[in-house]
């Protein structure tokens, strides 16, 4: 089984290897369901990191239909990510409809090549998900991230069984969103997937208390914690014995 990390940062993606990750998907704002990491990020976590790597790529927040500046920019951030030695790419692309962007998602997956593309949950906003999945297979994409369409992995996981039964050897299907120590033997026990995803997030406290005028910028933060990968891990380890 294996354990994907969504790292917010090069330091959540450190505490992700030492909890046990086999691979990280760096990127960065999170609460906004994910952004491209910055190139100093990229450059430092493949100097930090043992494992896989994988780059994830948006370049704003909002829907996943974009422009041709933004797919300009989506690919300059492909490029760079290759050069810079990661090991896989994630992104998502769709029309107004909802339906995969095929044609430009299957440029995406050249220019990465021969670096293997997961396309991340802009396809739990798909109306027709086997219909996407095929898409996606004949795009050449190599994994699709998804919480069945729900919110949580939990809640979608009817969909996310059926998606992994269809996909069999055409492509891979990882489950993501919610995944945490107390679900994650009930989902991979229903869903038979061998990919899960998660952030294991734990709030870290800011040091900083002067108070300029009223104003203020947040002073708490999150990191993943390796404590969390390292339960999940564990859990997923045992069932396999």
């Amino acid at each position: 089984m294996l354990v994907e990390v969504c790292a917010n940062s090069v330091q959540s993606a450190i505490n992700a290897q030492r909890g046990g990750a086999d691979r990280i998907e760096l990127c960065c704002d999170l609460p906004s369901g994910g952004l491209s990491p910055s190139s100093a990020s990229i450059l430092v976590a493949r100097e930090k990191l043992d494992i896989e790597l994988f780059v994830f790529i948006r370049p704003r927040i909002g829907d996943f239909c974009y422009n041709a500046l933004e797919f300009e920019i989506m690919k300059r951030e492909i490029e760079f990510a290759k050069d810079s030695g990661a090991d896989g790419i994630v992104f998502g692309i769709l029309q107004s409809n909802g339906k995969v962007d095929f044609f430009r998602t299957r440029e995406l997956v050249e220019l990465a090549h021969p670096l293997p593309c997961t396309f991340h949950r802009a396809f739990d906003m798909c109306p027709y998900p086997f219909d996407a999945l095929d898409d996606l297979v004949a795009a050449g994409i190599t994994r699709v991230l998804t919480s069945g369409g729900k919110p949580t992995a939990l809640e979608g996981k009817k969909l996310i069984a059926q998606l992994n039964k269809v996909g069999g050897g055409h492509i891979g299907v990882i489950a993501g969103a919610g995944i945490n120590e107390m679900n994650v033997d009930e989902l991979v026990k229903f869903t038979n997937v061998n990919e899960i995803h998660l952030s294991g997030k734990t709030t870290i406290k800011g040091t900083f208390h002067a108070r300029i005028n009223g104003v203020s910028f947040g002073n708490d933060h999150w990191e993943t914690s390796a404590r969390s990968i390292y339960q999940v891990k564990n859990i997923l380890d045992n069932r396999e014995k």
